[in-house]
């Protein structure tokens, strides 16, 4: 066993340092960094589309005091509804005609609001009046409720702690850590399909099975990778964490999963690196059998479809806490990971997190054992029947 962690720790090293040291890997980094700029970019041009005011304008040519109590009434619905929500009032001259004063050339105002409260008339096109005429007798509503009601003062009564919104809080926690861990195993797993195709196409992988045991090569293939993929994480978590303490107001603390911050943060390392090593192992079973890259691009997408569909399953038992749904995505290997990180956010437990993890080791070594047996037989073309050779000692 120390002789196939020896071979596996120098395959490991060996694939490592090949993709950390290229000039490649610099391009890797920056690859998924470029669509915050992106966004960035475009959040720019979207702020400054939205400073433009492109909300219809109705000018209102009622009396002084109509006038008033629109503008108060327009102005106490902007700010519970949203200023978007509900057009611009502007004053308009009374006039006896509206109709013409639309018609002038220098008109900004797409309608013309005269009468009185009671009685507001709007003046303008058809498809205009189809929609204003909510939002105008809305607030004609509101500005006569002025007049009528006494609006009732809401006594405040602060407290602490409210377990039902440190729940909700804990249910957000655990949903964005299964987002950021899925976005970053797609991300990072796919590259394991084509790992051993180029070494196949160049009679590499024969020399290394000469050398050391084919088990040894899956493992450091997967240790490499995973180790790769630690490197990115660093560099894209420290680099949004810069961005969070550049744009972070300090306006209050993030709220702590069940489980702990030290100890959230630690599985959910260690489950991202479950979750990578089960599907990593699995795709460098199912690529080690490709014989050309063509081959290996026409198995993306099946393979991501199933990725979204164990995410769906997990991401829905979130909501579902020691429900049969639950229970069965924290024992399926696949979702485990997933639906174990979101159990952390919610329930203080730690024992399940034991046994979960020692259960997805297992099954990562169980899918490396088989993808060696299947690469020997079908590719290598030894070792007989797979499922004989399943667990017998590891050689050469």
């Amino acid at each position: 066993m120390m002789q196939l962690w020896r071979a596996a720790f120098v395959i490991a090293r060996r694939d490592f340092t090949a993709v950390v040291l290229s000039r490649t890997f610099i391009l890797f980094l920056l690859g998924p960094l470029l669509p915050i700029l992106i966004g960035f970019a475009f959040g720019g041009l979207g702020d400054k589309i939205s400073s433009t005011d492109l909300r219809p304008v109705v000018g209102v040519a009622m009396s002084a005091q109509d006038n008033a109590a629109l503008m108060r009434a327009h102005d106490r619905l902007a700010q519970r509804m949203g200023d978007q929500t509900l057009p611009r009032l502007r004053p308009a001259p009374a006039t006896p005609s509206p109709r013409i004063q639309l018609a002038r050339p220098d008109s900004e105002v797409v309608a013309i609001l005269t009468g009185t409260l009671a009685r507001p008339v709007l003046t303008g096109k058809a498809q205009d009046l189809d929609r204003l005429q909510g939002d105008i007798g809305l607030l004609s509503t509101a500005a006569l409720a002025e007049r009528s009601l006494q609006f009732v003062t809401i006594e405040r009564e602060e407290v602490a702690t409210s377990l039902g919104a440190q729940a909700q809080a804990r249910l957000i926690i655990g949903r964005i850590a299964q987002v950021v861990m899925f976005f970053l195993t797609i991300l990072l797993a796919g590259m394991i399909l084509s790992n051993l195709v180029e070494e196949k196409t160049n009679k590499i992988i024969e020399i290394l099975a000469a050398a050391v045991p084919i088990d040894a090569i899956f493992l450091g293939k997967l240790m490499a990778m995973l180790a790769m993929s630690f490197v990115g994480i660093a560099f894209w978590g420290g680099t949004a964490f810069a961005i969070f303490l550049a744009l972070h107001d300090g306006g209050g603390a993030l709220p702590a999963p069940a489980v702990g911050w030290p100890i959230f943060l630690i599985l959910a390392v260690l489950y991202f690196a479950m979750a990578y090593t089960l599907l990593g192992s699995l795709f460098l079973g199912i690529g080690a059998q490709a014989a050309t890259v063509r081959e290996v691009q026409t198995l993306n997408m099946p393979i991501t479809m199933g990725q979204m569909l164990i995410f769906f399953f997990a991401s829905y038992a979130v909501d579902h806490m020691g429900s049969p749904a639950e229970l069965a995505a924290c024992i399926f290997p696949f979702s485990s990971p997933f639906a174990m990180i979101a159990r952390a956010g919610q329930d203080a437990a730690l024992w399940p997190h034991l046994v979960a993890l020692v259960w997805q080791a297992a099954f990562v070594a169980l899918i490396i054992r088989v993808g060696v047996l299947l690469f020997r037989r079908h590719v290598m073309q030894s070792g007989g029947r797979w499922w004989r050779n399943l667990f017998r000692p590891a050689t050469g």
